[in-house]
């Protein structure tokens, strides 16, 4: 009983199969799980259902967004959307039969080239669901090459990851989740790792910069994990590596992200882009597809698959990952942002998103009662201890027109008043001073 039927198609096929009404056709299903008849208004033309549909847009409360903890405002060049758009990336994103498609595996194989070349990583993965995923399946992948059943996480990490590795490894067999604590710059604590990394521990997933929007010691991170016989997982912001040092500079064997920085809007959350990088030596532990270049029998350049560790593609008990989910057009709106803004540009915008998140912690550091929770160098965000819970802070400046931050409380005791602010390219000096007056007149 599909919409495109009309009544007197229902008609026909109820006649057909001997049965008078839709009723009677589910009458031996019981009553009480026959869905409720919706007592719907009459259908709107399309006319007027756009009417009703910007009416309702208009109630919207415009925020002048300064809320960053894992989703953030970038300006986004018109070119990306206008060229991701095109007829012959929207109707070819995701086909099933990737390798009989040079065009869609040409965008693959660049988007891994980039990521490569950014996170100075040996190999790339086509892309996965989101940040959080991504960094499940490295996890997972650690398990498999060490044979351990420890995963060791820093205590900063995004609380819906630690949720999102939980739930992967939650009927594994003997695998446990710890948590190493930060200490009181907002960094890691580096004499707890040290006592927390056993010969049981298979990694520690360093984020960095980690949630709190502290940047980490990643060289002396790396250096006790890969002593205790661990391998490192970093999760990295991608537009901070602009400025920030790479995941293979400090020697990660894994390191993930949340692409959505990269050229892709908020759109309430999703959908994200889960980057996945690895060392040579791990590239058949990677689950999802690697695109590479071969020679036709012309001996003309050929796109193709070259790894498949897929369910789709092989035996399902054999598939390193039987969730791989390619964000294809996420994946090519990234790389579309990437090849615009070029190394320099990348820098220059990653340059100004350290300039406004630390124009905005001095000006706010000023005002009587506030004052930045910790002292370790931050990115694009960082901790703004209030005199009162974050979360009114946050119910008072959302009447006043400004997304204040993420009130912590919620995911991290102790810090009820603390507010995660997030500051990027997109805010000028009068929208800075703006959200600094706001916080002072409440």
């Amino acid at each position: 009983m599909f919409i495109p039927h009309t009544p007197q198609d229902r008609e026909e096929m109820l006649q057909k199969i001997g049965v008078s009404s839709v009723k009677e056709l589910l009458a031996q299903i019981p009553q009480d799980l026959l869905y409720p008849v919706l007592d719907l208004p009459r259908a709107l033309s399309e006319q007027e259902l756009s009417a009703h549909v910007r009416a309702l847009a208009a109630r919207n409360k415009p925020l002048k967004n300064f809320i960053g903890a894992g989703i953030y405002e970038h300006f986004i060049p018109a070119a990306v959307q206008a060229l991701s758009s095109r007829g012959e990336f929207l109707t070819a994103y995701t086909p099933y039969q990737a390798e009989a498609s040079q065009g869609t595996l040409q965008t693959i194989y660049e988007f891994q080239s980039c990521i490569c070349s950014l996170f100075d990583m040996d190999v790339a993965t086509a892309s996965h669901y989101d940040g959080a995923t991504a960094l499940a399946e490295a996890v997972l992948a650690c398990l498999r090459i060490t044979g351990r059943k420890e995963i060791l996480i820093s205590a900063a990490l995004h609380p819906h990851y630690k949720e999102v590795l939980r739930t992967y490894v939650r009927h594994q067999p003997g695998v446990c989740v710890k948590e190493s604590p930060f200490g009181a710059d907002g960094a890691l604590d580096l004499a707890a790792l040290e006592k927390n990394l056993s010969a049981q521990t298979a990694c520690f997933v360093l984020p960095t910069p980690n949630f709190l929007g502290c940047l980490e010691r990643a060289n002396e991170v790396a250096a006790r994990v890969h002593q205790a016989g661990a391998l490192l997982t970093a999760v990295v912001n991608p537009l901070a590596l602009g400025v920030m040092q790479t995941p293979g500079s400090y020697g990660a064997d894994f390191a993930v992200a949340e692409g959505q920085p990269l050229g892709n809007a908020m759109n309430f959350g999703g959908p994200g882009l889960g980057i996945m990088t690895a060392k040579k030596a791990y590239m058949r532990q990677l689950p999802g597809r690697i695109v590479g270049i071969a020679k036709d029998k012309n001996g003309r350049r050929a796109f193709v698959l070259t790894l498949q560790a897929r369910e789709q593609h092989i035996r399902r008990e054999k598939a390193s990952s039987n969730i791989c989910s390619n964000e294809a057009l996420c994946a090519l709106n990234a790389v579309i942002y990437l090849t615009l803004l070029g190394p320099q540009g990348l820098r220059e915008v990653a340059e100004l998103n350290l300039e406004r998140a630390h124009q905005l912690a001095e000006r706010l550091e000023k005002l009587p009662g506030f004052k930045r929770k910790f002292t370790a160098p931050f990115f694009n965000e960082f901790v703004l201890e209030c005199p009162v819970p974050a979360k009114q802070i946050v119910r008072k400046l959302e009447k006043k027109g400004i997304g204040a931050g993420y009130a912590l409380g919620a995911d991290f005791k102790g810090l009820e008043n603390c507010l995660l602010v997030c500051a990027t390219e997109t805010k000028t000096e009068a929208d800075l001073q703006a959200y600094a007056d706001a916080l002072g007149g409440i």
